[in-house]
């Protein structure tokens, strides 16, 4: 029976690396000659305290992706998979997944501003996923895969939506950027299962067909602000 099962195991990852490698792998690109937001732009912030921490919530599709993505940036303290911007109070994931809660995948992120800053953390949010395409990723549909960036305050929201409106008088993307910047409202971490994905489970098809090469192109352009 245990060989039965393992039998089946094998076969049904053969099944999703079949179909997962050749439609996804080699489909991301980071966007070349990316603007980034200027001195005056962003203006001039108080010295952060020492050892002190602020948070950003972003949605860029899969949250497993997602929080690969921030792990791996210097500065960043913890990255939590969770919901935001829904409706129902501590929705599951098949809630949201049936797209009845108006959640979106997220990660809630918490970094030391003395670090790395939100523009910075914006920018490396925009190159890492595709921005453009309305409640979908690749071939993850659905609200809950919205773009979207929830601000913690007006400081954040009036960032991201003057960077948003910079990329697209950029035109570094061929379509207009649909990523909606609303006002943070509430959080939900995810279950545990989902904490932590690639890192527990970077063999797995998914990881290794989509997780994995993202997280090389992105190592290429962010080298300097990557961790080993």
């Amino acid at each position: 029976m245990r060989t039965r099962l393992l039998a089946w195991s094998v076969l049904a990852a053969l099944l999703v690396a079949a179909w997962v490698v050749p439609t996804f792998r080699g489909g991301f690109t980071v966007p070349e000659n990316f603007p980034v937001l200027a001195p005056d732009e962003v203006g001039a912030d108080p010295a952060p305290a020492p050892g002190s921490a602020e948070v950003a919530t972003f949605g860029a599709g899969c949250f497993w992706c997602t929080e690969a993505v921030f792990q791996n940036l210097k500065g960043v303290k913890a990255v939590v998979s969770g919901y935001s911007g829904g409706t129902v109070p501590f929705p599951t994931y098949r809630q949201v997944c049936g797209g009845t809660t108006g959640h979106a995948e997220v990660v809630q992120v918490t970094f030391d501003p003395a670090a790395v800053s939100y523009p910075e953390l914006l920018e490396l949010f925009w190159r890492s996923h595709d921005p453009t395409t309305r409640d979908r990723q690749g071939n993850d549909v659905g609200r809950h895969y919205r773009s979207v960036v929830f601000a913690h305050t007006d400081r954040q929201r009036e960032l991201a939506e003057r960077y948003r409106r910079k990329i697209d008088a950029a035109g570094v993307f061929r379509d207009p950027v649909v990523t909606e910047v609303e006002p943070f409202t509430a959080f939900y971490p995810a279950e545990g299962y989902h904490q932590d994905y690639y890192a527990n489970n970077a063999r797995q098809p998914y990881c290794r067909a989509v997780i994995g090469p993202k997280l090389d192109k992105l190592r290429a352009v962010f080298r300097d602000r990557m961790a080993e």
